[in-house]
């Protein structure tokens, strides 16, 4: 096999840097790389390759496998490095307090237990939510890695015991195909894909691959060696397979569970191979500037998201396309010098030293010249700090993010008002006529994200007649359904509220279907969207144009109205409080006032637009 002087195997430090690379940029500016986080499975091919190598060399060498001094290796690789990120990082979200502390104690939990996957996915957090400023959540993918050490050392003596080569990579290939076939199964279509992607059990086809990789290349005793080489466009072929699925790979879409992260696998399992039985492609591939960020691509890792939520929730976002590239720039800039400094003082001395080793410098340090006295005593006083830093950022955590607060608010709002209807209605029903009956409100049907629950206290105190059915993660596709069920039980009113542009990009042909839904008897008002996400242009875009092409349709400017006081907005940057629900129901109310002043159109006023007509084609 291919090795540079250095013994690492080539090829290897340039995949890292590409993966972790593809990582940061999906994280720090979405749009540029959709599915960069196609990355994670690079790094679990790597790992399995690396670790089934380590151990089947060692097999070959001595006869047996020293799981203890496995172990061990493994926690020296990971843990030091581990350790300051996690309390340092807690001690700062203390000093900021807030939203980023929620849940922080199950984080801790997580992290230092290695079981950070499955804590999330019992306590419901979501790997793809963007409202939730959760600041270890990259600790998820460490924990994977580090269950499959667990286990995978102990599967492995068995599988060696099989003599019959292809029996022992047929063993391992049933373990990826398991764990590929599980992750499809378990995918729901349209619902957040968290589980699956979180699970050890789903997503380790990857180590899986790459283990089975190991076993032909690093064959024990009595066996041929290695496997033929590949020339360089093959690894060059399996790196622009990996570009594209970057690009172009959805984050929610069933390709990706069902088949995309499994070709993803599939791919970078052959780069390494090009890559160590290459020659020059893994020269090639491990060109001095991937080399320096492969070699830091853990530290890199580790510090990149927890250093974005803490910038984000810092720096408020003033829009949300001014805000993405400074944070993104001054995270890439911290992120770097902190992962340069771990390399260089923290995982380096101790892979060479060891820990005992360097609990030996320490001690040599101390008692050395007061300059080193010094400097010892203030690395432990700072220790300390950070260790009462992160007690007490658990300690103060709050139990609910303060968006979640404003939507459980208006939940209740929601659920007093339904009660409060039910009444009338049963009172109604008892009466034949009422003396002097007030002027009826105006009768409205609003139906929104939790943008509007967490404003439906103000939406009914300013629109008496509104009746509001919000709900969380509501996209406008399912604007639709909910429609014809209101319409089919009489239950659709004169005016028509929607606001569903919160969390995902909409469609011309979405809002075709919604307007075929409401008929030429029913007006509708299109409530924009405010949130710092890539489809928040494209959604208001599209509803000023169909506002604008059709005499029923008004829009109600919510992101204007809310973007010069984001002082309004919890600490997600999305949900406002009573002062900006006030905003919200403001807004609403001034698009069905124009509404209400229009003349009346003639009979023959109200053009339906066929849902598959060219885009172009107005509304009227």
């Amino acid at each position: 096999m291919s090795r540079l002087r250095t013994g690492r195997l080539a090829g290897l430090d340039g995949l890292r840097a590409l993966a972790v690379l593809a990582v940061v940029v999906y994280h720090f500016l979405p749009t540029l790389l959709p599915g960069g986080f196609i990355g994670v499975d690079v790094f679990f091919v790597i790992s399995g390759f690396l670790i089934t190598g380590l151990l089947v060399s060692e097999h070959t060498r001595t006869g047996h496998i020293s799981l203890r001094r496995f172990w061990q290796r493994r926690a020296r690789r990971l843990v030091p490095a581990l350790i300051p990120l996690i309390l340092i990082s807690c001690t700062v979200a203390f000093l900021i307090g807030g939203d980023v502390l929620v849940g922080l104690g199950a984080q801790l939990f997580g992290a230092t237990t290695f079981g950070y996957n499955w804590v999330s996915i019992a306590t419901d957090a979501s790997y793809f939510s963007a409202n939730e400023p959760e600041l270890l959540r990259n600790l998820w993918s460490l924990a994977v890695e580090e269950q499959f050490y667990l286990v995978w050392p102990l599967l492995l003596l068995v599988v060696l015991q099989i003599r019959r080569v292809r029996v022992r990579l047929a063993v391992v290939t049933a373990l990826f195909v398991a764990s590929a076939i599980w992750m499809g199964v378990l995918y729901q279509p349209g619902s957040d894909p968290t589980r699956v992607y979180y699970g050890s059990d789903t997503h380790s086809f990857g180590l899986f691959a790459g283990a089975a990789l190991a076993l032909l290349l690093r064959r024990p005793s009595g066996h041929r060696n290695e496997l033929p080489r590949l020339r360089p466009w093959l690894g060059g072929a399996a790196i622009v397979t990996l570009v594209v699925f970057a690009i172009w790979l959805p984050e929610d879409g069933s390709v990706t569970y069902r088949g995309g992260l499994v070709a993803v696998s599939l791919a970078t399992t052959l780069a390494i191979w090009a890559g160590v039985r290459g020659g020059r492609f893994g020269q090639l591939l491990d060109s001095r500037p991937l080399r320096y960020i492969g070699e830091r691509s853990y530290g890199i890792y580790l510090w990149h998201w927890p250093i974005l939520v803490l910038l984000q929730v810092l720096w408020p976002a003033s829009s949300p396309e001014s805000s993405l590239v400074p944070i993104a720039l001054l995270a890439t800039a911290i992120t770097v010098v902190a992962a340069a400094i771990s390399y260089r003082w923290l995982e380096m001395p101790i892979r060479r030293i060891g820990m005992r080793g360097s609990i030996r410098q320490v001690v040599t340090l101390w008692r050395g010249p007061t300059r080193r006295r010094r400097l010892v005593a203030a690395s432990a006083a700072l220790s300390m700090l950070l260790i009462g830093g992160t007690t007490a950022a658990v300690v103060v955590a709050p139990a609910q993010t303060s968006a979640q607060l404003r939507i459980e608010r208006g939940q209740q709002a929601m659920d007093a008002a339904a009660r409060v209807a039910a009444q009338a209605a049963a009172a109604e029903a008892t009466l034949h006529s009422t003396p002097n009956p007030a002027p009826a409100p105006l009768l409205i049907t609003a139906i929104g994200d939790s943008v509007m629950l967490a404003s439906a206290p103000e939406l009914q105190a300013t629109l008496p007649g509104v009746t509001v059915d919000a709900s969380v993660s509501r996209g406008m596709h399912s604007a639709d359904d909910i429609l014809y069920a209101l319409k089919s039980a009489g239950q659709l009113h004169p005016i028509v509220v929607i606001g569903l542009g919160t969390n995902g990009a909409i469609t011309t042909n979405e809002l075709a279907t919604i307007l075929n839904v409401l008929g030429p008897d029913r007006q509708l008002v299109l409530v924009n969207a405010y949130a710092e996400r890539e489809w928040t242009d494209g959604v208001n875009s599209a509803l000023a144009q169909v506002a604008a092409d059709n005499r029923r349709v008004e829009l109600a400017n919510w992101h204007d109205a809310i973007a010069v006081r984001l002082d309004l907005l919890a600490g997600d940057h999305v949900h406002p409080g009573p002062t900006g629900a006030q905003l919200y129901a403001d807004a609403v109310a001034d698009a069905i006032t124009r509404l209400t002043e229009l003349p009346p159109l003639p009979d023959n006023g109200w053009l339906l637009r066929d849902p598959d007509a060219p885009s172009s084609t107005p509304y009227r």
